[in-house]
């Protein structure tokens, strides 16, 4: 069975206060037993010192007067608080014991008295008649000088054992007491850390740590997490690349925003206090991206914002993409508007049983139609290719523009060079680019030549017409995002993509004046044959 978080740091903390309490107690015990000894091994030795030194009491000693000295004696035993007083001669016999009265006679206990006799005070535990003691010895002199007896005070280590015990109970409590706080302490303390991590075991918190990390490093969109002081607190990879910053994430982390990113309205305090934003257009640094910023509040308090950025340019191409797929399908259906028209137009001549007009009508209507059909279909393999071809032809008529096909035009093989879907954008949106020059141009329109052709080596594609051309002042930035001659639709992404497939399947793209007006587009893409299909394939594994 596992035990929570809380039980184990509640578990610790008492095992290791405890652990602290009873080293702590060991080592004052000690500490107090050895002041208690020295602290009553000089009271004892005052004592003795003083006794000797009292009046009259070395002229009872050297007379041996034991009623004069038992008499005076007792009186300084009695408010004393030493375990015992003896009195001895100069031969070391007893001449008075506080204690016990019959031992006056008898020869002193110990074996100390040699170096008192001489003269000097000694302090000493030794093994008396009363059992083991701290005792101090001091020689009592006469008038002389000379040494007469000796007084003993002493205290029983016994007694002070019991002196030390009892303030080692009260210290004893008193860590009783602490330890009982410290268990509530630790109790709360743990639900509190408890609350704070939701509740989480500190496994269950390091996979998390471990799932975010993954998971932000795994997002394609840049993430900066900064605090309520625009501090950087988390920065992903694909941040730090689209801002190209080459230093790693703990680096970053603690730098203010304004550090990293030069200061944009995006991240001013008043903006960032107003409100969140989604898809904002901004520029980070010298990259244009589309940004949101979302607050972090924790119980009501603001704790910081997380900022998702992506390159503007890369979803630009994205939406790009996808009005190339919506144009094809607006082709099909107006495709089939026009042939639905069509057919409700024969459809009421037959009804009328006017036989004669029917045929005259669906010859002048099919006859440029299924000359167009018969031509694309003959000279187009792609299915998707001759679709998209019949419709920019339907699209064009519709807006009075006609496309005129070169005789020359052949693509009757799948073509290696480019993807199919690729493919298709190029020439869709180099149609829509000459339809839509051509109808600004003054009328009458003239028509859209287009020339689409694979030889052995290369496909070439050419769009010719005679719009309102290019203005000298682009023309060398034609190719470039977001430049474009357009008063509509889509600014500055189809020049772009055609020349980023052109350019990565290794083909030029070359831009020329027609006469009188207008422009020539041609692209020259080299065809990928089957060995050079078989050398990439195997440089790529």
């Amino acid at each position: 069975m596992k035990l929570s978080f809380q039980i184990k740091l509640f578990i610790s903390l008492v095992a290791f206060f405890s652990v602290l309490f009873v080293l702590l107690g060991s080592y004052y015990y000690i500490d107090v037993g050895r002041q208690l000894y020295q602290e009553m091994s000089i009271r004892a030795k005052i004592q003795a010192e003083e006794i000797a030194l009292i009046p009259g009491l070395p002229a009872m000693t050297a007379q041996k007067d034991i009623p004069a000295l038992h008499a005076f004696m007792q009186k300084i035993a009695a408010h004393s608080d030493a375990s015992f007083i003896v009195i001895g001669d100069n031969k070391g016999v007893h001449l008075f014991h506080s204690v016990y009265a019959d031992r006056v006679g008898t020869t002193l206990v110990g074996g100390d008295n040699e170096e008192v006799l001489k003269g000097k005070s000694t302090t000493t535990i030794r093994k008396g008649g009363l059992g083991i003691s701290l005792r101090s010895k001091a020689p009592i002199f006469n008038a002389a000088g000379q040494v007469v007896g000796i007084v003993s005070v002493g205290y029983l280590t016994s007694y002070l054992d019991t002196i030390t015990v009892s303030k080692m109970i009260n210290i004893l409590i008193a860590a009783a007491l602490l330890l009982v706080a410290l268990f509530v302490f630790s109790w709360f303390f743990t639900r509190s850390i408890k609350k704070q991590i939701f509740s989480l075991e500190p496994r269950e918190i390091g996979l998390l740590v471990r799932q975010q990390k993954a998971m932000m490093e795994s997002i394609y969109e840049g993430v900066i997490a900064i605090d309520s002081q625009m501090r950087i607190e988390v920065i992903n990879q694909a941040a730090r690349k689209l801002l190209g910053l080459s230093q790693p994430a703990r680096e970053l982390r603690g730098q203010l925003i304004s550090q990293v990113i030069t200061p944009v309205p995006f991240f001013a305090s008043r903006t960032l206090l107003t409100k969140d934003t989604h898809d904002e257009i901004c520029r980070f640094n010298d990259l244009t991206v589309i940004a949101s910023r979302i607050r972090i509040m924790l119980e009501g308090a603001l704790q910081g914002w997380v900022i998702t950025f992506r390159d503007r340019n890369e979803i630009d191409s994205l939406s790009a993409q996808l009005s190339q797929v919506k144009r094809y399908v607006d082709n099909l259906r107006i495709m089939r508007h026009e042939q639905l028209n069509r057919m409700t137009t024969l459809s009421g001549l037959l009804h009328m049983g006017r036989y004669d007009e029917a045929i005259r009508y669906i010859q002048a209507q099919s006859e440029h139609a299924q000359e167009l059909l018969d031509f694309i279909s003959s000279r187009f393999s792609s299915p998707t290719l001759c679709g998209l071809l019949l419709g920019k032809a339907a699209r064009a008529r519709e807006k009075g523009v006609e496309l005129n096909f070169d005789p020359a035009c052949r693509m009757d093989r799948p073509f290696t060079g480019l993807a199919e879907a690729e493919l298709i954008s190029i020439i869709g949106n180099l149609l829509d680019n000459a339809i839509e020059a051509t109808q600004r141009a003054p009328l009458p329109h003239e028509p859209v030549e287009v020339l689409i052709t694979l030889s052995a080596s290369e496909l070439i594609i050419e769009v010719a017409d005679r719009g309102v051309g290019i203005k000298p002042e682009i023309r060398e930035r034609i190719f470039e995002r977001g430049m474009t001659t357009k008063t509509r639709g889509d600014h500055g992404i189809g020049l772009y993509l055609i020349e980023s497939y052109v350019t990565q399947a290794g083909g030029a793209v070359e831009v020329a004046d027609n006469a009188p007006r207008g422009a020539i587009f041609s692209l020259f893409i080299p065809a990928r044959h089957p060995t050079q299909e078989l050398e990439v394939t195997h440089d790529a594994t």
